[in-house]
């Protein structure tokens, strides 16, 4: 059952804590929303040039995948992490023919696997960690706090796009 409302989360300072149970709401609503499509549904694509659900699930784990590598250890993925999760990070046609042949389950035990090392390495970081800034090779200031904030802004809106491809399947299947 998802928990309609942010709390403080225990053994997480305050702003780390709401944040947690943020990304927590966000993730459990993915969850439910997908949780027992069938194959064919995760590999539905409404267009040549669109994507499937299969690669965008893959991409909103790569996308936390890689957030946590810029976070928690302050680099740029590897040309073996670039390889391995390059086709989600990306989307479109590559993805869509390497995220084939799964079951919604292993989609999902994917995403639980980068959660929960998001949510242990949270555990060890300050409220202030959050505020700390950093500027990107362009000279552009970002904070860790924004940082987190895009990944669940990214997961809500492919979350958006899975529910447009959930509608045309079910129309083009009726």
């Amino acid at each position: 059952m998802i928990d309609y409302r942010i709390t403080r989360k225990e053994g997480f300072d305050h702003k780390i804590g709401a944040m947690i149970s943020m990304l927590e709401h966000t993730r459990s609503v993915t969850m439910e929303e997908v949780s027992g499509i069938s194959r064919e549904e995760l590999e539905y694509m409404d267009d040549p040039g669109g994507n499937t659900i299969a690669s965008l699930l893959m991409h909103i784990a790569a996308i936390e995948f890689v957030h946590q590598i810029i976070s928690f250890e302050e680099r740029e993925l590897t040309e073996e992490e670039a390889d391995i999760w390059g086709k989600a990070l990306n989307l479109g046609n590559p993805a869509n023919l390497h995220y084939q042949g799964l079951e919604v389950d292993e989609y999902l035990e994917a995403l639980q696997r980068i959660r929960s090392v998001t949510v242990s390495s949270f555990s060890q970081l300050s409220d202030q960690w959050l505020d700390e800034e950093r500027r990107w090779g362009n000279g552009v200031s970002y904070n860790f706090f924004y940082i987190w904030y895009h990944v669940m802004e990214d997961e809500i809106n492919h979350r958006g796009q899975i529910r447009l491809l959930r509608r045309k399947y079910r129309e083009r299947s009726n």
